[in-house]
């Protein structure tokens, strides 16, 4: 019995060994460098750039107590790419996502733009697929391929978000509907008069600016 559980528990360390080594752990001091426990050496930004461009799985921690601080590295990298000459947010939408923050809505916008986000890049990732089959590994010819094909989805694009603005437009219209009817059966059923409320004793009448 004692060797099936030391058997058991010598499996569950490999598993959490193996899942701890393909987990890249880089730590950050406090005088803002960063240390990669792989490589066992310092490294810098575009050293965490290059890991996130080729796919690697990483988190960084900080050094003293191991809090995760990878969305701030993250977001550290997203600003210097901004600041260098080619941003890719606009102001109007930086403002826009500024707005979401503490609205009921965030949650909703942030899983939106994750969505949205994998889709493209599983469409990025077809397209140069197909083209590397077709042209072989040009860099070229797949940028062009997906400049033709983001021209060409443009006005489709641009359509289906109308529509999809003319859906949830009418759809917000019926649950307004829907509460101020919920509302009126609610005051009804009360056995006395609500002052104010449509159809009740006591509410002012339409032509209450006519005088007799």
């Amino acid at each position: 019995m004692q060797q099936k559980n030391k058997a058991a528990s010598n499996q569950t360390d490999s598993t959490a060994g193996t899942a701890s080594d393909t987990l890249r752990k880089i730590k950050k001091y406090p005088n803002r460098r960063l240390y990669d426990t792989r490589t066992s050496s310092y490294i810098t930004l575009a050293d965490v750039k290059e890991l996130v461009l080729k796919h690697e799985q990483f988190q960084v921690v900080d050094a003293k107590n191991n809090e995760d601080l990878t969305r701030s590295i993250l977001l550290q990298i997203i600003l210097e790419e901004e600041a260098g000459g080619m941003p890719m947010f606009t102001s109007d939408l930086l403002s826009q996502l500024i707005r979401f923050y503490g609205n009921a809505m965030q949650g909703m916008v942030g899983n939106y733009l994750e969505k949205n986000m994998q889709t493209f890049v599983q469409v990025q990732k077809q397209l140069q697929e197909q083209s590397k089959n077709m042209y072989g590994d040009n860099t070229k010819i797949n940028k062009d391929l997906w400049a033709q094909f983001m021209n060409f989805q443009g006005s489709a694009m641009q359509n289906m978000m109308a529509a999809y603005m003319d859906q949830s437009k009418n759809v917000f219209i019926k649950m307004q509907d829907q509460l101020q009817n919920q509302t009126k059966n609610i005051f009804s059923g009360f056995p006395f008069p609500v002052p104010g409320f449509p159809g009740q004793p006591g509410a002012p009448e339409k032509d209450e600016g006519k005088k007799s």
